[in-house]
């Protein structure tokens, strides 16, 4: 397997409501910002993430190219889901050998359309999408059955709340959220407001690079020593929802149990999600949990996993962390995992 590493990562200042940039707009400064860091502009292979559904309009991911030039011709691909499974192609593409960089980026703006309506088009089409459960309803299931099993009081979902807005506030990328209150009602019960991710309009991207490049590109790159992603069954009452058996496969086989780690960005849209993933992670007490913010101080859907990836990496890069793990999540119910293990 060949040596593969972060190199560069940029992201927009998050917005939750829409600044009217298209796609193009809200992608270009992030692209500028990676080649500049990266020092080039050419890539061996670009790799996108984002959501049709979000941009109302088939293929918009071939408008967003606009932001990279239409010439001359590059390698290009494009996943229909969070951008950190467009890092996992561009990761396999690296393995090739014929090319030694590769740009990956993700966007959405969530702005244009209500995503809990939007989320319950991803359900069984059959059997769970007619009961009416939408993206919260369905999160405060799982919420509930993780909260009966551990015995967990609704308090430990604030703390995971008010430490995540704490640390959005020194992130310049994040949302100003306030304090949170106690007060507030149940958006569904046991999850109150706080404990949901705000969506967001916003844009990333990373710089994968090989070997020796690698090197020449980065003074301390974030190498990749392990990456892998599982899913667990689509059926929600064909699995445990009070954990993550898929989080769990995902860990071990990249390898987050070989060696402490000192920093994981996790992809929780929801407190008690980060409860699960620390237990699926085996993350100690001692191990520094989404020290940006998290999804929960901003939530750029088709980003944020890519995000999770670059700020884990941006640790490595700055030598506050010797090894991260960046964490991301598709389907209901923390039904799809990727982990990434990144080292100095």
């Amino acid at each position: 397997m060949r040596d593969v590493a972060v190199v560069a990562f940029a992201q927009t200042a998050h917005t939750a409501e829409d600044q009217g940039l298209s796609e193009p707009e809200l992608i270009l400064p992030v692209i500028q910002e990676v080649r500049e860091k990266a020092g080039t502009r050419d890539f061996g292979f670009t790799c996108s993430g984002s959501c049709d559904y979000l941009a109302g309009a088939p293929f918009s991911f071939v408008s967003a190219l606009d932001a990279l030039g239409a010439w001359p011709p590059i390698s290009e691909s494009h996943v229909e889901m969070d951008a950190a499974w467009a890092l996992y192609e561009a990761w396999v593409r690296l393995q090739h050998g014929d090319v030694d960089t590769a740009l990956v980026y993700g966007f959405g703006k969530s702005s244009q359309t209500d995503v809990r309506e939007l989320m319950t088009l991803q359900l069984d089409p059959y059997y769970l999408e007619p009961l009416g459960l939408d993206q919260v309803s369905f999160a405060a299931l799982q919420a509930r059955a993780y909260l009966e099993r551990t015995g967990r009081a609704e308090s430990d979902l604030a703390e995971v709340a008010a430490r995540s807005r704490r640390s959005g506030r020194d992130n310049p990328y994040a949302l100003d959220l306030p304090e949170v209150s106690p007060e507030d009602g149940y958006a569904v019960a046991p999850l109150r407001p706080h404990d949901i991710a705000p969506d967001t309009d916003g844009a990333a991207a990373i710089v994968l690079a090989a070997g020796d490049r690698a090197r020449e590109m980065c003074e301390r790159p974030a190498w990749i020593r392990g990456i892998a992603h599982r899913t667990d069954a689509h059926y929600l009452g064909g699995r445990p929802l009070d954990r993550s058996e898929s989080a769990a496969a995902a860990a071990l086989a990249a390898g987050v149990g070989k060696a402490p780690v000192d920093v994981a960005e996790l992809h929780a849209q929801f407190t008690h999600e980060e409860l699960i993933l620390r237990e699926a992670l085996d993350l100690g007490p001692d191990v520094l949990v989404n020290p940006s913010g998290g999804p929960l101080a901003a939530n750029p859907i088709m980003a944020t996993g890519l995000i999770r990836i670059g700020e884990a990496a941006a640790r490595i890069h700055d030598g506050t962390a010797g090894r991260a793990v960046g964490h991301a999540a598709a389907g209901p119910c923390l039904q799809h995992n990727l982990v990434t293990v990144l080292e100095g």
